[in-house]
C-alpha cells in the first residue's frame, strides 16, 4: 500500500492502482464563486419544485367569497337595524348588518342576546300570548280536575310535572339532557306516588326531594366529564327534579285550593302576556290573579279568602313566568318552561296559603 501524503481530504476516494491522486470534487454550495457561467454553478443549486400549504392548499378568503357566506335574511323578514358603523362617512349613517361573515374569515357571529347589549336593549324576551294561553288551558284542566276528584288531578299534574323538567334543562342550555330529564321527571312521579301512598302529607314531597339530591350527587360523581361540567350538570338536575317534585304540591293541597290557584294563575299569566309596560303589566296581573282568586273562592268553599290565595298564587307564578324569560330563550324553552313554571311555582303557596286560610 503506497503511503501518500494527507492533503487535508477525508471524503470518498476512488481507487486508483497507479497511486495518482484523484482530482478533489468540492462539497455543493462551496468552491463555486469562480464560475462564469451561471448554468454551472445551478446545476449544484437545490431546486424546489413542490407546491407549498400556505399558497396552493388554503387559498385566502376574498371579501366577495366572506360575503357570500354572511347571514343574509330571508325574504319578507327583514334584519333588524343594527349599531352605527363607527367607519362609515359622515352623514351616512350605515347599520351593521346582523351577522358578520363566515368564522374562516376572522369574524365571530353575535347572539341575539349580545347583539342586544350591545344596542342597549334588554336581552329579555317573554314567552308572550301563545305561551300564555298553553298556560291558561294547563291551569283551567288543574281546576276542573281537582273538583273531579284526586286521581283525575294526577292527569294535568303529570303532564306539569314532565314539561317543567324538560323546560328548564333547555332554559339552562343543556340540550339533549335526556337523562337529568328522566331523573327529574321520576321523581316527580315518585312524590305523586309518595303523597298517594301517604294520604296526601307533605312530608311526602320533603323525603322525595332528599333523597333524589343524593340520587342526582351519586351520579354526577361517576361521571367522566370535567368538573366543571358536573357540577354545572348536578346543579340542573337538583334544579329540575326540584322544581318537578314541588310541583306536585298541588297534588297535597286542599283541592278547593288548588282550583283558586290555577284559576288566579291562568287570569294573571293571561294578563301579564298583554302588551303593556312591565311595571303596569305586573301590578295588573296581580290585581286580575286576585280577582279571580275571589271569584272561583265564591264558587267553592273557600269563599272571601279566595282572593288572597289568588294574589299569592299569582306573585308566585310570575316570577316562574320572569324565569322563564331569562336572556332570549328560544322557542322551545317559552312553550315549555313559559308554560309549566308559572303553575309549578305556584305550587307552594297553593299549599301554605290554602291550608292557612281554609
Amino acid at each position: 500500500m503506497t503511503n501518500q501524503p494527507y492533503d487535508g481530504y477525508d471524503g470518498y476516494r476512488p481507487y486508483d492502482p497507479h497511486g495518482q491522486q484523484p482530482q478533489q470534487q468540492p462539497w455543493p454550495g462551496q468552491g463555486y464563486q469562480g464560475y462564469d457561467d451561471p448554468q454551472a454553478a445551478q446545476q449544484y443549486t437545490q431546486q424546489w419544485q413542490g407546491q407549498t400549504w400556505e399558497t396552493q392548499t388554503h387559498q385566502a378568503v376574498s371579501a366577495p367569497a366572506a360575503a357570500e357566506t354572511a347571514y343574509l335574511p330571508q325574504p319578507g323578514h327583514p334584519a333588524p337595524a343594527g349599531p352605527v358603523d363607527a367607519g362609515a362617512p359622515a352623514g351616512a349613517a350605515a347599520p351593521v348588518p346582523d351577522y358578520g361573515p363566515a368564522t374562516v374569515g376572522g369574524n365571530t357571529r353575535l347572539t341575539d342576546a349580545q347583539r342586544a347589549r350591545a344596542e342597549g336593549r334588554s336581552p329579555i324576551i317573554e314567552p308572550g300570548m301563545q305561551p300564555a294561553a298553553l298556560t291558561a288551558l294547563l291551569g283551567l284542566l288543574l281546576a276542573g280536575a281537582a273538583a273531579v276528584g284526586t286521581y283525575a288531578l294526577l292527569v294535568p299534574l303529570v303532564v306539569l310535572q314532565a314539561v317543567t323538567a324538560a323546560g328548564w334543562f333547555r332554559l339552562n342550555g343543556m340540550w339533549p339532557a335526556r337523562q337529568g330529564i328522566a331523573l327529574g321527571f321520576a321523581g316527580a312521579l315518585a312524590a305523586d306516588a309518595a303523597l298517594l301512598a301517604s294520604d296526601r302529607s307533605p312530608a311526602a314531597i320533603l323525603g322525595t326531594l332528599g333523597v333524589w339530591v343524593l340520587l342526582a350527587l351519586v351520579l354526577q360523581l361517576r361521571s367522566h366529564a370535567d368538573p366543571d361540567e358536573r357540577m354545572y350538570g348536578l346543579t340542573a338536575t337538583v334544579a329540575a327534579s326540584a322544581l318537578a317534585i314541588v310541583a306536585a304540591g298541588h297534588l297535597a293541597a286542599d283541592a278547593d285550593a288548588v282550583t283558586v290557584g290555577a284559576v288566579a294563575v291562568a287570569v294573571a299569566v293571561l294578563v301579564r302576556a298583554l302588551p303593556l309596560p312591565t311595571p303596569a303589566s305586573v301590578v295588573v296581573a296581580l290585581l286580575a290573579g286576585a280577582g279571580g282568586g275571589a271569584a272561583a273562592g265564591a264558587m267553592t268553599d273557600l269563599g272571601t279568602p279566595g282572593a288572597v290565595l289568588g294574589a299569592g298564587a299569582a306573585a308566585c307564578a310570575l316570577i316562574g313566568h320572569r324565569v322563564a324569560s331569562y336572556d332570549y330563550p328560544s322557542r322551545f324553552v317559552h312553550f315549555t318552561a313559559g308554560v309549566a313554571l308559572p303553575l309549578a311555582a305556584a305550587a307552594p303557596a297553593v299549599y301554605v296559603l290554602g291550608r292557612v286560610l281554609g
